[in-house]
């Protein structure tokens, strides 16, 4: 056993456990990463509802002040600036803020008189694509919808 050479032991990790590490690290980066996408687009989604609530509010708070709703041309910014022809008007607009929020997406909303739901109004957000129609995240939402 006197002649036997020990076998130096070289500490630190070999190529095949680098690699296995770094599979395991990019499969759990890549759940991170999609969990947090979906939440972030629940967030705008959430956010978007919201605001479709509150601009379908003050318009009503509007019709209820003026005995009218805001023509089309006049759009959502009559809840912010007082249109000429409108008296009762309420100082300092409907909305807490001097600008008309935008959906989600960063997106202006879309105001339109007597949409085919047989409501008075209607505003719309087109979702995440910006287009009209689509599925899931871009789906149109709209102050008509029950949420």
């Amino acid at each position: 056993m006197k002649g036997r050479k020990k076998k130096k032991r070289s500490s630190g990790f070999t190529m095949v456990e680098l690699m296995a590490m770094l599979i395991i690290i990019g499969l759990l980066a890549t759940l991170v990463v999609t969990k947090v996408a979906s939440k972030i687009d629940q967030a705008r989604k959430t956010t978007t509802k919201a605001n479709l609530k509150m601009l379908s509010s003050a318009v009503n708070q509007f019709k209820m002040d003026t005995g009218r709703f805001p023509t089309v041309d006049e759009g959502l910014s009559a809840l912010i600036e007082q249109p000429s022809d409108v008296e009762n008007y309420e100082p300092g607009g409907y909305l807490e803020t001097t600008e008309i929020p935008r959906d989600g997406w960063g997106r202006e909303f879309v105001y339109e008189e007597y949409p085919e739901s047989g409501k008075p109004f209607v505003i719309i957000s087109f979702g995440a694509d910006g287009e009209e129609g689509g599925e899931d995240y871009d789906a149109d939402l709209l102050s008509t919808d029950a949420y």
